[in-house]
């Protein structure tokens, strides 16, 4: 019997328990937890099999020595005394990986790499007359070195690449999880013993299946290891193949009786069609594809499989922002529904990075346990579904957003508040006065709470001005979730009604795109006006509310006039014009979306006939060939655009004059044309327009709006016509 040997496996943190456990069962002896993994000793076979067998490790490393390490000079002769000759053929290639921790001396990773990989290199010129070459994607030798105070370990690896690289994974991008995480929460939840007691598995988020091919490997005692084609040990000089011939032999006859014997059902269900593919996809690869099923299924539709009460389990998304965190929740809140509505006696275990989520499940936890998932400190949430666990959410929803809105106010956002219910007292009365129900309740007032707050009609639309470079991005995140979470109480209104956005620098049409699915349209007023809104869906709502005056000064001068609306978005300005007795409209857009969203609102206010125009077109290119005359013409481009549907870019700052040519050529000899845009910095060039016979003024101050009186510069817009002699 060969003699014992020092080794180390690593794992994710949190793992480092049931590895040792593991460990132990597969003979290893002594062990030892420590932080990132656990110490072992025995003979080359139990490494062998730890390497085979694991299901949690990550790497299994041969100790070599500790060696003094107070400097690069200290490493390099404690590294070149070692007889790297028992270990690698002079002709063979390494890698190093070298790691820093603690007070290490060496901090330059790469520099310490260096200096061993010129030892390991420098001894064997010295012994062999030749020297190894470096390759560091698939070398015959991986050299592990970790570096702590004033030494370093020196160890080979025996895996090659990391072990949760089982050999069946088409499609990681699918897969939050590493394997070996998987088997360790799989371990953790108690699984080995549920499929003993003959227990059914479900994963109704099961993305690309590693949960339930992780489950399938245990029930079957199928060797993680046993796909992968090449190990680190191959490259070794201390390699016996013979003994490694048998366990493999070994591991084969296991999964040869695994497959043969009963196992209980495993299934994996998901939302996305994607997931699904690359479920089956590894399943095949793994060769357990009769073992398991995998379907597509909405997370609500999950039922359980046939056979035995067994296990529920599931790593929902995170999230990052708050305006995710509240998906999640209704996302948690639908898991909890579906066990506690179908899975009675089932156990139950949640993966999450966010814990207080499993608090919407309104199911009670028994059992809490922490891991890391890379860097994310993540709990492992385990629940008996039983009556008696069932938790009243509304009772608790109810006192955590009370204790929330406590922890809000003491850290600042009793300003916001203050200051939302003032705006709301004192520009409501004038928003009264006028009849006017989306209008905006609060801009930015308070500078550490950067939010646009609009009003439409008993509901709200909060913005979040993207924070600045040099603010700490978790304290604007912080404020954020102040902000929402005092908010309903500041404007009076239910949660679900207040909808939330960030607003980024926009580039061409991106705030024309989709930010969302909900197809939600609210029907608001503005003056005679009906319109229609989406809260949800758009970066912004189909209203501008700053136009509010520019669309009232636009409909009096379109009175007994035809009308032309150029970048007309959803038809807003024409449907005032169409109001107050425009002879004819049209509206012209790039976008379908936009231009179908026009003619509803049109439709909604009873204007329906060949009078009403809508123009799918480059609004640049139109004007090239347009024919016709128009007494009022609204210009609103954007301040830039570059869409693909489009030739060329438009830049206002730079093309203004040349569009206002174009559109200027259009108007009749009384005409006028209502020119505006968003630029915050934009400069009107009244000289090249006089030159082109053409008179503007800035009507600029007389359109803002009393709502938006903090902010004037919001727009610019002018009325331009034909110079008089």
């Amino acid at each position: 019997m060969s003699a014992d040997l020092p080794f180390f496996a690593t794992a994710p943190r949190g793992v480092e328990p049931l590895l040792a456990a593991e460990l132990a069962a597969l003979g290893a002896a002594p062990v030892r937890e420590g932080r990132g993994g656990v110490s072992f000793g025995g003979p080359l076979e139990t490494a062998y099999r730890v390497c085979l067998w694991s299901r949690t490790a990550s790497r299994v490393l041969r100790l070599l020595a500790r060696v003094p390490a107070a400097d690069a000079d200290a490493l390099y002769a404690g590294v070149l005394d070692l007889p790297w000759e028992d270990h690698l053929d002079p002709d063979g290639t390494l890698a190093v990986d070298f790691v820093a921790a603690g007070r290490s001396a060496i901090r330059h990773t790469q520099f310490g790499a260096q200096r061993v990989k010129d030892a390991v290199c420098d001894r064997l010129r010295e012994r062999c007359g030749r020297r190894p070459s470096v390759d560091r994607a698939a070398p015959d030798l991986r050299i592990n070195v970790h570096a702590s105070g004033e030494t370093a370990d020196v160890a080979l690896d025996l895996s090659g690449e990391s072990l949760h690289r089982r050999g069946y994974r088409e499609d990681g991008a699918l897969a939050p999880l590493k394997e070996n995480l998987a088997a360790a929460l799989l371990l953790k939840a108690g699984w080995p013993a549920i499929v003993e007691a003959g227990g059914a598995l479900l994963d109704p988020m099961c993305g690309s299946g590693t949960f339930v091919i992780e489950a399938a490997l245990i029930a079957a005692d199928r060797a993680p290891g046993l796909l992968r084609p090449d190990w680190g040990f191959f490259g070794w000089r201390g390699h016996d193949a013979g003994l490694w011939r048998l366990l493999v032999l070994e591991a084969r006859e296991r999964a040869a009786a695994g497959l043969a014997k009963p196992l209980p059902a495993l299934v994996g269900s998901d939302h996305e069609a994607r997931a699904i593919r690359a479920a089956l996809t590894n399943a095949g690869q793994a060769e357990i594809a009769k073992l398991v099923h995998f379907e597509r299924r909405e997370l609500a539709g999950a039922v359980p499989p046939k056979g035995a009460p067994g296990l529920v389990i599931v790593n929902p998304p995170y999230g990052e922002r708050l305006g995710e965190l509240e998906a999640l929740a209704d996302t948690y809140a639908a898991l909890g529904d579906v066990l506690k509505a179908r899975f009675g006696g089932w156990q139950a275990a949640v993966f999450t990075g966010n814990p207080d989520l499993g608090k919407r499940m309104g199911l009670r936890a028994g059992k809490v346990h922490a891991f890391y998932n890379g860097p994310i400190e993540c709990r492992l949430l385990r629940f008996e579904v039983t009556p008696e666990q069932h938790v009243d959410r509304e009772a608790v929803d109810r006192r955590r957003a009370g204790q929330a809105i406590e922890r809000a106010l003491a850290a600042g956002a009793d300003a916001l508040v203050n200051r939302v219910q003032k705006n709301l007292k004192t520009l409501g009365k004038w928003a009264r006065r006028e009849g006017i129900d989306c209008w905006r309740v609060y801009d930015a007032d308070i500078p550490e709470y950067a939010l646009a707050i609009d009003l439409y009609g008993e509901h709200a639309h909060v913005q979040e001005y993207e924070a600045p470079k040099s603010i700490d991005p978790d304290k604007a995140q912080a404020r954020l979730e102040q902000a929402l979470t005092v908010l309903p109480q500041a404007l009076g209104l239910p949660r679900e009604r207040i909808a939330l956005k960030v607003r980024r620098r926009q580039r061409g049409l991106e705030q024309y795109e989709k930010q969302a699915e909900r197809r939600e349209y609210l029907e608001v007023r503005e003056g005679e006006a009906r319109l229609w809104v989406n809260l949800h869906d758009y970066l912004d709502t189909g209203l501008f509310l700053d136009h509010r005056l520019t669309r009232a000064r636009v409909a009096a001068l379109a009175r007994g006039r035809d009308f032309l609306n150029l970048f007309a978005y959803t038809g807003t300005a024409t449907v005032q014009a169409a109001l107050a007795g425009a002879r004819s409209t049209t509206s012209v857009d790039l976008s379908a979306t936009y231009l179908d969203w026009a003619q509803a609102n049109l439709e909604l206010n009873g204007l329906t006939g060949p009078e009403h125009r809508f123009e799918r077109a480059d609004c640049l290119a139109w004007l090239e060939r347009a024919r016709g005359r128009w007494g009022v013409i609204f210009l609103d481009p954007p301040t830039f655009s570059n869409s693909k549907r489009m030739d060329g870019t438009l830049d206002v700052q730079r093309d203004h004059v040349p569009l206002i040519r174009a559109a200027a050529a259009l108007l009749e000899d009384d005409g006028v044309l209502v020119f505006s845009n968003n630029h915050r910095r934009f400069r009107l060039d009244t000289d090249a327009l006089a030159a082109l016979g053409l008179a503007a003024e800035d009507i600029s101050a007389q359109t803002i709006p009393k709502d938006f009186e903090r902010n004037p510069r919001i727009h610019r817009c002018w009325l331009i016509r034909p110079a008089r002699g």
